[in-house]
């Protein structure tokens, strides 16, 4: 007897909890404040849109509660994007205290991708940018750049991330 073949899951056999479409709204328990949308394509090394990753965000602004779990999961669609419902974040207590402008943390998972990638997604024209102890650390202006999400509409914001290549996004060492 002949066992079938089967696909690869490198992000474990839970990739059906993707399709839980109300993930994507951080906002879905009555999470009150300033709603935006974060939405971006993700990209390979070719060029080419990845239509299979599974997206994770996680922001500690505002504070966790009952209405807002600051945690969303997305996959990209057919095109490669991402969307995420979610409240605005505000500037957030870092190591030592150190201020750091708001953001959005993002894990990417996604086939032939074995362990979690990590990024981030800052705002455009923040003044706090100008301080984030992150952001700072990154000297070349074009690879700070891949972290800043820009605003497409009022209340979205688009960060589209490439994976290698040519504009790679700066990923993080967790």
């Amino acid at each position: 007897m002949t066992t079938p073949t089967t696909g690869s899951q490198t992000i474990g056999p839970y990739w059906h909890l993707l399709e839980e479409k109300e993930w994507a709204d951080l906002t879905r328990f009555g999470a009150t404040g300033e709603i935006i949308t974060l939405t971006g394509t993700i990209r390979d090394g070719d060029n080419a849109l990845v239509t299979d990753a599974c997206v994770e965000i996680w922001q500690t602004s505002p504070a966790k509660s009952d209405t807002f779990e600051g945690w969303g999961r997305a996959r990209t669609d057919a095109e490669g994007r991402f969307t995420f419902k979610t409240l605005k974040p505000g500037p957030v207590a870092g190591r030592g205290n150190a201020l750091q402008a708001p953001h959005i943390a993002i894990t990417i998972l996604a086939r032939g991708i074995l362990i979690a990638i990590h990024t981030r997604a800052y705002f455009e024209g923040e003044p706090q940018n100008e301080i984030d102890p992150l952001l700072t650390m990154i000297e070349d202006p074009a690879r700070r750049n891949t972290l800043i999400a820009k605003s497409s509409a009022p209340g979205t914001w688009n960060l589209d991330i490439r994976l290698q290549g040519d504009n790679e996004t700066v990923f993080l060492e967790i």
